[in-house]
């Protein structure tokens, strides 16, 4: 990892960059798969799921025959396991519920925000080295919870045409409505366009790599939402001379095996723990089945020191990570001052993994630099607040002749009209 000792705050940007492509790099690619997929449907899908999954499909449509094999394959101990994050992830995200806001602005105006589920979503579960069925729960809850009419899922089918076991029962668990075996870019345009067996949906979810996240980009361009551009993972761990190095260490090496191109940051205020975190990330980097994956990621990764927590504060607000890490004597500093970062976890007992999968938080989170405007995704992502309004006769002649010397101040005049022949009516 590379050793970045007190850098001037005017190279702090150069610092911080992550290690991905620029959007330009990759749109051309995904513009060319959009616009195959909006003209061709399925025979474009198939196309692509041969080009970069090197298998062609027969159906992309996952039966209910395969979700029975795929439960009685999933070990009993895993299911426990993957049951008991669910019930967490419920929990949490139940509680974010909220009641209707209703109030009478003026005496005869009723004004009211309810919220109502998005009807159709698309969840993207990416595949590829590590299929991600815990992902399957934290989209498929809380649209549940939402109560989406059609909830979609896309994932990439391994070389023999199926999707994980795993993710198909945490998928059968979570009340989703159709699976489908499609990975990458022509999933996202399948569900931004819709084909003859994907349904198009207004709102997609999921993080992915690189391609995935232009993909979700463009996405917008077609009137389709997004939850939030989500790319490669990353995090970032700020630390002094009581953190315990091992576990720094093992948190850090925890999301650079998600892919080569993800990006760890440590931030310290003590260069002793610097040291030992570093040798530490070598010695467990040896033992990890994922090693040549988690090397090439820590290759783009930093160790900075800085002088004191005030620094690191405001290096971390300017990084904005996805994950953020709190190991140091000073919580409060840290966890009161934070302002951009996707999910925090705080203390030498909260490792990151744990909101990846079973403490009930959500683990879809806004990444490069994404967490200065994002939020991550929660109950409200699958849900509209809707606004409603009724006016009695005493209401709007209240507030009549308001809404007609603003509306001819815009000259606007059939708005004033709409108001001005009602109170007509209202004074014979």
């Amino acid at each position: 990892m590379n050793i970045i000792n007190n850098p001037n705050k005017s190279d702090w940007f150069e610092i911080l960059k992550r290690p991905t492509q620029t959007v330009g790099d990759i749109e051309t690619m995904v513009t060319q798969i959009f616009e195959e997929v909006s003209n061709n449907g399925d025979a474009a899908i198939k196309k692509y799921t041969q080009k970069f999954d090197a298998i062609s499909l027969g159906s992309n449509l996952v039966t209910s025959d395969e979700i029975k094999k795929a439960i009685q394959n999933v070990p009993n101990k895993l299911k426990e396991a993957i049951r008991l994050a669910k019930a967490n992830i419920e929990v949490f995200h139940n509680a974010q519920k909220t009641s209707k806001v209703e109030i009478e602005t003026t005496i005869g105006v009723q004004c009211w925000q309810e919220k109502r589920p998005i009807q159709k979503v698309g969840l993207y579960i990416p595949g590829g080295t590590a299929p991600l069925f815990s992902t399957v729960l934290m989209l498929a809850v809380p649209a549940q919870i939402a109560r989406c009419k059609e909830i979609v899922l896309c994932s990439p089918p391994n070389k023999e045409g199926e999707l994980a076991p795993e993710i198909l029962f945490a998928a059968q668990l979570c009340g989703v409505t159709k699976i489908i075996k499609v990975g990458g870019i022509q999933a996202i345009a399948g569900l931004t366009f819709g084909t003859e067996t994907i349904p198009q949906v207004y709102k997609i979810f999921g993080p992915g790599n690189q391609f995935v996240t232009v993909a979700k980009q463009l996405a917008t361009k077609h009137g389709v939402a997004i939850d939030m551009p989500a790319g490669p993972s990353e995090l970032l761990v700020v630390a002094d001379e009581t953190a315990n190095a091992s576990y720094v260490a093992s948190d850090l090496l925890s999301q650079a095996e998600h892919g080569t191109d993800s990006q760890v940051i440590l931030v310290a205020t003590s260069k002793g723990l610097i040291e030992d975190v570093s040798a530490e990330v070598e010695k467990q980097l040896e033992v990890l089945p994922r090693k040549a994956i988690a090397k090439k990621a820590i290759a783009n990764s930093k160790l900075i020191y800085v002088e004191n927590d005030e620094i690191a504060l405001e290096l971390i607000n300017e990084y904005g990570p996805e994950h953020f890490i709190i190991c140091v004597k000073n919580e409060d500093l840290y966890v009161d001052g934070i302002t951009n970062a996707g999910s925090v976890f705080i203390g030498d007992y909260t490792p990151e993994s744990a909101g990846d999968y079973a403490s009930g938080t959500n683990h879809t989170l806004p990444t490069n630099g994404f967490s200065k405007a994002y939020s991550g995704v929660n109950l409200d992502s699958f849900m509209k607040s809707m606004t409603f309004q009724k006016i009695s006769k005493e209401g709007l002649l209240n507030i009549g002749e308001t809404i007609e010397l603003m509306a001819e101040a815009e000259g606007l005049q059939a708005h004033k009209n709409a108001v001005t022949i009602r109170l007509e009516d209202l004074k014979k």
